[in-house]
């Protein structure tokens, strides 16, 4: 088995790892680049492989930095499974088609800019249209089961406890009468978040591929966490200041957020 890094190394985005095993080529997740623009330079960059060759996916969860390049793929060939939790098949029917109006409207910006220095206008990386296409590929599957996607390659999405369908990935492959057991946690969450399950602990693996954006240092406990918000809160507020709250959350519609 070959495992080859193209994304998520020394960064936090661009998520993309290409394998290849028992004859097959696959993927584990295909982010898009976030943040710095030469990092989101990338996003529109040629593929490390031939999207045509790819046999199919397996996806982690929904978020953009693990999702967001799939229309892109789909539209250069990839028509092969997505295997992917039943509701990260759900959230990616509302957030790439959202990344690809994102996409447009950008992009839209950018001609502007384009045109008033005589330059060539150039497509969006992919519009909402292209990426409700590629939704046709994905497959749903459930928590805890052992699928076989060929008779030399099995996986089991487990519960990474980040967001509404994030998993661990389970990955066995048996190549010349040996099988090796590879895990891909993808984005960990935490044990004590309320409205989330505790990771599922996986008990064995050959080789393990971790996420490690906090890898050195402790998360702080709830209760610790509230001590040190209204702390913070009272502080500011004594000292006549305001605070500014960020907020992260997955879309659904205008009255609710998952």
């Amino acid at each position: 088995m070959k495992i080859t890094f193209l994304g998520a190394t020394k960064t936090v985005t661009g998520s993309n790892f290409l394998i290849e095993a028992c004859g097959k080529k696959f993927l584990i997740d295909c982010g898009m680049w976030q943040g710095k623009v030469e990092l989101e330079e990338q996003n529109a960059q040629d593929f490390e492989f031939n999207p045509k060759e790819i046999d199919f996916m397996l996806l982690t969860h929904a978020h953009i930095d693990h999702s967001g390049r799939i229309p892109k793929l789909y539209n250069e060939g990839f028509r092969n499974k997505i295997y992917a939790h039943k509701a990260t098949c759900d959230l990616c029917a509302l957030m790439l088609p959202d990344s690809g109006h994102i996409q447009e409207m950008e992009n839209e910006w950018k001609n502007k800019k384009r045109m008033r220095r005589g330059e060539v206008e150039i497509p969006p990386l992919y519009t909402a249209e292209e990426a409700a296409r590629s939704l046709e590929i994905f497959e749903p599957v459930q928590y805890d089961e052992i699928i076989e996607i060929t008779q030399d390659i099995h996986v089991r999405f487990n519960d990474a406890g980040h967001m509404l369908g994030s998993s661990i990935i389970e990955l066995w492959t048996k190549e010349e009468g040996e099988e090796t057991k590879t895990v891909f946690t993808g984005d960990l969450g935490n044990n004590d978040i309320p409205l989330l399950d505790s990771p599922t602990m996986i008990e064995s693996a050959d080789y393990l591929i971790m996420e490690s954006t906090y890898a050195n240092r402790l998360h702080i406990k709830n209760e610790e966490k509230a001590e040190l918000f209204l702390d913070i809160v009272s502080q500011t507020l004594d000292n006549g200041g305001s605070v500014v709250i960020p907020s992260f959350a997955v879309r659904k519609n205008t009255r609710n957020f998952i």
